[in-house]
């Protein structure tokens, strides 16, 4: 091989290896012999290479750069190892607590002093729950801990059981909190990491422990343990053939899922552009765009018939649009937000004004693709592109400084390690994502859902929402890079410091109506962080917060059992109220809050006209039927 550049035919017939661009060196891994060359050579990408001259010749390979080459390759190897956790961030954060902890004889002695108060009051709750049927606990669990909510819990002594787990759990919250001196990062990631090992070892995971186990097994003679082991099984098999769970056979797309009709109008390299088939005689003149986030497929909007928000919106006579993302892949790895913004939103928003001519456009953003189509928005306000009519944003966050607990994943040194996993492959892939997503709420999507189909043997019914879930993507190296420093570390779109096209753009700037919706349960976008809207614009703003989690929050459809929303609308010029104050003043109402957006769309509308045509003659003839092909991706 030559020291100034690759010679492929010397590769024995290996394939093109992974390469990495530093800028200065190439580095390539050959994974059939674990061989690594670092070769000097030009760069050929002209986007990011200093084309040597005569005068100017390439240049010549520096020891940073070398050395970065080496750390990143390691990196790679290791996160291999750690699901792309860093350890050094784990460690660092507890190292801080416990550091300071130690320094800290105030807080130690408090710590004493509650632990002997909790064992005092344990010991007479288990007196009196012996001698008593019923009798007043120690501690209530959380309100979204339905863990012990079983009448068996109360019989002794798993009633004694479980409030000592509480206890300790209290405990352990007051331990890893409130230390002087600790970083606010590392706090909420010890206290994070505290509980996902208590959450471990809950009486609930256990069958001696577990009185709802123990009565199945009495009942069922033992088979529930059986059922559970064959469910065990199944699961451990599927795991290692990497296929999809049980049940999701029964939720094909474009059969059982994704079946609004409709056509695609609008192919490129990243989306396809569905329009879907009027179903009214005249429809709302102005059209709807929803962006999706491509963190998952598009049809969470579009499930099953009886609640997909698409149909729903067709029946009211909106004609609407959604974009498809394609689920990217290895050779996608040098794809940016800036092309997520131009080939997705833009492309999008041309092909529909060219389709539906003259009219402006209702745009409707959820999670990451409204976070996007945040961004589009405010880069057309700076340059005069006045095409929007309305902004809707779904569980979407635009100032990520308190985002929640996904946050504890991103610091320096854990995207250090993301990225060092994401290059060894190009893309982060879909199951990492949705572990990430399950440890947040680790409780009821691990433990739980465990300790009812292995220890009870109960299957639980597989729905379109799971389906949906199972049904996961690939984000490439360079956008989700970009994402995560951007957006989530420097808050750079918050704080006015994200560029689009060279200049800066500002949520300021944005002066059409917003609806915003927050979810009261969301683990990914908590509803007070995107409840800040009311801070970064002065536009006319109308705030739902809906009862439910990210998905399901959204996916309420009229109808819907035990949904109920909040709604008000500040006007321009109205003094700011906090989220808490908002949520204590505004009434409660019953339902789904679907309509009511329906309406507000509505009355955004300039009357009602004939239905467009499905797509146009030339460049956005129809390409094939709903739901396309990015979709069926795998």
């Amino acid at each position: 091989m030559a020291r100034d550049r690759l010679n492929f035919a010397s590769l024995g017939g290996h394939k093109r290896p992974r390469t990495f661009d530093q800028g200065c060196f190439l580095l390539a891994s050959f994974p059939a012999k674990d061989r690594i060359v670092i070769s000097h050579f030009q760069i050929e990408r002209p986007k990011m290479n200093t084309l040597a001259t005569p005068d100017r010749p390439a240049p010549q390979p520096s020891e940073a750069c070398r050395t970065d080459a080496l750390d990143t390759l390691a990196n790679a190897w290791r996160a291999r190892s750690t699901g792309g956790l860093s350890p050094a961030a784990g460690m660092l954060a507890w190292y801080d607590w416990a550091l300071h902890l130690s320094l800290s004889p105030g807080k130690r002695r408090s710590l004493i002093e509650k632990g002997l108060q909790k064992q005092q009051r344990l010991a007479h709750y288990a007196m009196q729950a012996a001698s008593a049927h019923s009798c007043p606990t120690c501690i209530e669990p959380l309100e979204q801990d339905r863990r012990f909510a079983a009448p068996a819990w109360q019989r002794w002594p798993f009633n004694v059981i479980h409030q000592a787990f509480l206890l300790q759990q209290q405990w352990w919250h007051n331990a890893t909190t409130d230390v002087r001196g600790v970083s606010r990062h590392h706090e909420k990631m010890v206290t994070f990491a505290g509980r996902q090992w208590l959450d471990m070892w809950s009486p609930s995971n256990f069958i001696w422990t577990n009185p709802e186990v123990l009565d199945a097994i009495r009942a069922s003679g033992g088979a529930n343990l059986w059922h559970g082991a064959m469910n065990f099984l199944d699961d451990a098999r599927r795991l290692a053939l990497d296929e999809a769970p049980a049940g999701v056979e029964g939720f094909e797309v474009g059969k059982d899922v994704a079946v609004t009709p409709g056509k695609v109008v609008l192919r490129n390299h990243l989306i396809e552009l569905i329009q879907y088939t009027p179903t009214t005689p005249d429809v709302h003149a102005e059209p709807v765009l929803i962006v999706p986030s491509w963190i998952m497929k598009y049809y969470i909007l579009d499930l099953s018939p009886q609640n997909s928000m698409v149909k729903y919106l067709v029946e009211q006579g909106h004609t609407v649009f959604i974009i498809s993302w394609k689920n990217p892949t290895a050779a996608d790895r040098d794809l940016g937000l800036e092309d997520y913004r131009r080939l997705g939103v833009m492309d999008a928003l041309d092909t529909v004004t060219a389709i539906v001519p003259e009219r402006k456009v209702q745009a409707v953003g959820y999670c990451l693709g409204g976070t996007l189509l945040t961004i589009a928005a405010a880069a057309m306000a700076r340059d005069g592109d006045a095409r929007l009519q309305s902004l809707t944003l779904l569980a979407s966050e635009t100032d990520f400084h308190e985002s929640g607990e996904i946050a504890l994943f991103i610091d320096e040194s854990q995207l250090a390690w993301l990225e060092a996993g994401m290059w060894d492959k190009g893309y982060l892939d879909g199951k990492q994502m949705a572990g990430a997503f399950q440890m947040l709420n680790s409780r009821d999507l691990i433990w739980s859902r465990r300790v009812r189909e292995y220890l009870l043997g109960e299957r639980q019914a597989f729905n379109d929402l799971m389906a949906w879930n199972a049904d996961v993507t690939r984000m490439p190296y360079r956008m989700h890079s970009e994402y995560l420093r951007r957006l989530y570390l420097d808050n750079d779109l918050a704080e006015g410091r994200y560029r689009v096209g060279g200049k800066p753009v500002a949520i300021a700037d944005i002066e059409v109506p917003m609806f915003i919706i927050g979810t009261v349960r969301d683990h990914v976008a908590p509803w007070p962080s995107v409840y800040k809207m009311h801070l970064l614009s002065d536009a006319e703003l109308t705030f739902v917060l809906t009862s439910g989690g990210h998905n399901a929050g959204v996916v309420s459809e009229p109808g819907h059992p035990r949904r109920s929303f909040q709604i008000a609308t500040r006007a321009p010029g109205d003094r700011y109220v906090d989220p808490q104050q908002w949520r204590a003043e505004t009434p409660l109402k019953e339902g789904s809050w679907w309509p009511a957006w329906q309406q507000w769309l509505a009355q955004r509308s300039a009357g009602r006209v004939a239905p467009p045509a499905m797509g146009l003659r030339g460049a956005h003839a129809p390409l094939g039927d709903a739901p396309g092909t990015y979709v069926r991706m795998r």
